[in-house]
């Protein structure tokens, strides 16, 4: 990535939009950086980086406190007998430990059969909501490539194809759709840095790397080697696709053999 510039009388200026210089990646994208937004990014990082450490140390001291114990069930045992000793009743105290450990093991019997059963209706209850917690998800990935603004402007096939294609690329993390790149590497913003990238944003990148992106996107009437091919119709993908859905899938289908057969 280097300074986009401008040559005026003779001297060199940094060429800005919106106030921000413009800087061009080695791909030719030239996107705005903020250095605002970016000085706030590091600086929150550095909080929590902070924060952390705080923690870690915090952790360390309350663990010093317990050196040189190796059974901490030996130690907690010999601190209840500590409790029952009475002046001059050292073998009473023994005789208490017993009657404790008795109605202590009748307890836990009754704790693990209470356990047991509370540990089944979780499972039941986790996998319902494993259920809807899917289909959400798969609703709200759905509904991205159907309200996408990026493939109703430049895809030359309908949203459930480029789904089919790209769906498996993104993911919902903490409420946020997550998209990743064929490394397995999230896909960060250009014009946010330090931030996930959009959902559109995110498929731009990911059709950037696709080797059959012209045969997808609408053609822009270029011509040359850089040019998609055109089926001849304004915005129409390459090869036929007319028909039902059926017909065009398997259209589709029979021209990129990498698209997911569903």
């Amino acid at each position: 990535m280097k300074l986009k510039t401008v040559d005026i009388n003779g001297k060199t200026y940094a060429e800005v939009q919106d106030g921000k210089p413009l800087y061009v990646h080695d791909d030719g994208k030239e996107v705005a950086f903020d250095a605002s937004a970016t000085v706030s990014k590091i600086s929150a990082l550095n909080r929590e980086a902070q924060t952390h450490r705080e923690a870690k140390e915090a952790a360390e001291a309350r663990a010093k406190a317990f050196e040189g114990i190796e059974d901490a069930d030996a130690a907690r045992k010999a601190l209840e007998t500590v409790k029952n000793l009475d002046e001059g009743k050292l073998i009473q105290a023994g005789k208490v430990e017993e009657i404790k450990a008795a109605a202590q093991k009748a307890a836990q019997e009754q704790v693990a059969a209470a356990s047991k059963a509370h540990a089944e209706e979780l499972a039941r209850t986790k996998q319902a909501l494993d259920k809807v917690t899917g289909d959400l998800y798969a609703e709200k990935i759905g509904g991205s490539f159907t309200r996408s603004k990026l493939i109703t402007d430049k895809f030359a096939i309908p949203a459930d194809l480029v789904q089919a294609r790209f769906g498996n690329a993104f993911k919902v993390e903490d409420g946020k759709i997550v998209a990743y790149d064929a490394a397995g590497n999230k896909i960060f913003s250009r014009v946010r840095p330090g931030e996930i990238a959009d959902f559109d944003e995110a498929l731009e990148t990911l059709v950037d790397q696709y080797p059959y992106k012209e045969q997808i996107l609408k053609s822009t009437g270029a011509s040359g080697s850089g040019a998609g091919p055109s089926s001849g119709k304004p915005g129409a993908p390459a090869g036929n696709l007319g028909g039902n859905r059926q017909e065009r899938m398997a259209a589709i289908q029979a021209k990129f053999p990498d698209l997911p057969k569903n």
